[in-house]
């Protein structure tokens, strides 16, 4: 007989990392939240505990390590999450991040003032349109920082 686990479920949890593609809530029709973490292969984790779905707002694009159990109803097999912990990416050898991503998006607003022109300081520019400056030049330093004997 297997045992009855803190999350009061019988039988055992696994446990994986997984890269966070992204963080959804959808409300239910008795009123409550269904959270959902999806990883990059596509597979769907919901929780309806607060506690844990507090841990999922920044984790898009980063690693988790994660617990969840599945549980068959009605013919679907329903995955839930038990558990989420952030795990802290590889520090390169100045302490920063290794992602090459976030220092390409770091880079990026730094040399933003250059990138945008002298009125950009003076006016407010919409996020669509920072966004749409700004990323070709964030995507050639990923590239560069990924690739770097191209």
């Amino acid at each position: 007989m297997p045992a009855i686990l803190a999350n009061g479920y019988a039988g055992s949890v696994p446990e994986t990392e997984v890269r966070v593609s992204d963080v959804k809530a959808f409300k239910t029709r008795s009123g409550n939240t269904r959270f959902v973490l999806v990883d990059d292969q596509g597979n769907e984790y919901s929780t309806f505990k607060e506690p844990i779905a507090a841990k999922l707002p920044g984790l898009e694009g980063r690693r988790a390590r994660i617990k969840y159990h599945e549980q068959e109803r009605d013919g679907f097999t329903n995955v839930y999450l038990d558990a989420v912990e952030p795990l802290d990416e590889a520090r390169d050898a100045a302490g920063g991040p290794s992602d090459a991503d976030e220092v390409a998006w770091r880079t990026t607003v730094e040399a933003a003032p250059y990138l945008l022109g002298g009125d950009a300081v003076e006016r407010e520019i919409p996020p669509d349109e920072l966004f749409e400056k700004l990323q070709p030049f964030k995507e050639l330093v990923a590239d560069d920082i990924e690739k770097p004997d191209e």
